[in-house]
């Protein structure tokens, strides 16, 4: 059954403000080119997207021609300001941007291990505050923040956890009341970062991949088909909770020692670097593991220090047990270190994972160290308020 005019038009110009969205600014000619639209369905589109607010003219192109040149259209970029977050448990990153995705402000404040609850929460949001007013934002329309922990795919809201500071789910509500006509979501920190990596990152490629996070915490985010997969609960990637060998016990329902998390977690790291003698000092507020890591990459090079490189072996050897387990179960084709110690380890960690994870399993996976460096969470929530924000302005008028 073919749509009804008022369907087809919202059709046509969604199409156009994606295509804007994602080569620039357009003339009507291109437009009518990459849409395959008629002149004149084109030039409707063009003017109910400007009376919408939504397009502008923003420029000319610079083709020679006979009279004037083609005007250029793109989004108005000011129509929505958007927020995005990074909450750890020692401190919070913000950045503002407008539209379409350009950063205007950015800022960072550490959260002291013993401030309380509402002093945590009063930091972050007056961080956000300033980042807007920085920004020229008189409002926002849609604030993204990523976090750790599971979130509760009913309520959309961080679970109870005792394992995480009370203040990162106060937070939420917070900024609810703070800016009450913006959009609040929150997401897992490592779902971020895969969705960050698949977008513009170590996984552009691939569809179907997973995310090893390792840093203060064990993680993974599964995307099968390009879909992020959360699981019933929204679990899926709890691997720190897998039991693997060389532990001295099992997990529990609600302690991951004894699992994953006790072999290659950051405190796991630490005693092992020392173990082979591997010493270093945390450049900023990276963990002290991460620190590790990257001086044994930098001190393991040919010729190198022979610590250094059988610290990373011995690293290797741990990380494989839960990468040959998610392989095995998944079969994702690609494994993508992050987190602070992946990034840490580079191609040199990634390398040694990969042969080991070669000679372990019979399923070809290749292994890449993230692109995205810190920014990855920021970047997967900045991401996903800007396809929020845009899913919602560029639908059509109710009717």
């Amino acid at each position: 059954m073919p749509a009804s005019p008022s369907t087809a038009r919202a059709i046509n110009d969604r199409l156009a403000l994606h295509l804007l969205q994602r080569e620039g600014p357009l003339t009507a000619g291109q437009l009518k080119k990459l849409t395959g639209l008629s002149r004149p369905t084109v030039a409707d589109l063009v003017e109910r997207l400007a009376v919408a607010g939504l397009i502008e003219v923003v420029g000319e192109s610079g083709e020679q021609r006979r009279g004037p040149n083609a005007k250029l259209y793109g989004i108005v970029a000011g129509r929505a300001y958007l927020a995005a977050l990074d909450v750890r448990t020692e401190g919070v990153a913000v950045l503002v941007s407008d539209l379409l995705g350009r950063v205007l402000a950015e800022a960072s404040v550490p959260i002291d291990d013993h401030s309380g609850t509402g002093p945590a929460v009063e930091q972050s949001v007056s961080l956000v505050e300033r980042a807007a007013k920085e920004a020229g934002a008189d409002r926002l329309h849609t604030v993204g923040i990523g976090a750790p922990g599971l979130i509760d795919p009913a309520s959309g809201e961080l679970r109870d956890s005792s394992g995480l500071p009370a203040w990162h789910r106060r937070l939420m509500v917070a900024l609810k009341e703070k800016f009450p006509d913006a959009r609040v979501g929150v997401e897992n920190e490592t779902n971020l970062a895969a969705l960050a990596e698949q977008r513009d990152g170590a996984a552009r490629d691939r569809d179907t991949f997973v995310l090893l996070w390792l840093g203060l915490g064990i993680g993974a985010a599964v995307v099968l088909d390009g879909t992020l997969r959360r699981g019933v609960s929204g679990g899926a990637g709890e691997i720190g909770f897998m039991p693997v060998p060389g532990t001295s016990g099992l997990p529990s329902a609600t302690d991951c020692d004894g699992g994953f998390h006790s072999v290659a977690g950051a405190a796991a790291v630490t005693a092992l670097a020392a173990e082979h003698g591997v010493t270093a000092s945390p450049a900023g507020p990276e963990p002290h593991a991460a620190a590790l890591v990257r001086e044994a990459v930098h001190r393991s090079g040919p010729g190198g220090d022979p610590g250094a490189q059988r610290f990373l072996d011995a690293l290797a050897d741990r990380i494989v047990l839960g990468a040959a387990a998610v392989v095995s179960v998944l079969d994702p084709g690609c494994l993508v270190l992050a987190g602070e110690i992946g990034r840490a380890g580079g191609d040199a960690l990634a390398d040694r994972v990969q042969h080991r994870l070669t000679r372990m399993s019979p399923l070809a996976t290749e292994v890449r160290p993230s692109t995205l460096g810190g920014g990855a969470v920021l970047r997967g929530a900045l991401l996903t308020a800007r396809d929020r924000a845009q899913d919602e302005l560029f639908a059509p008028p109710e009717r």
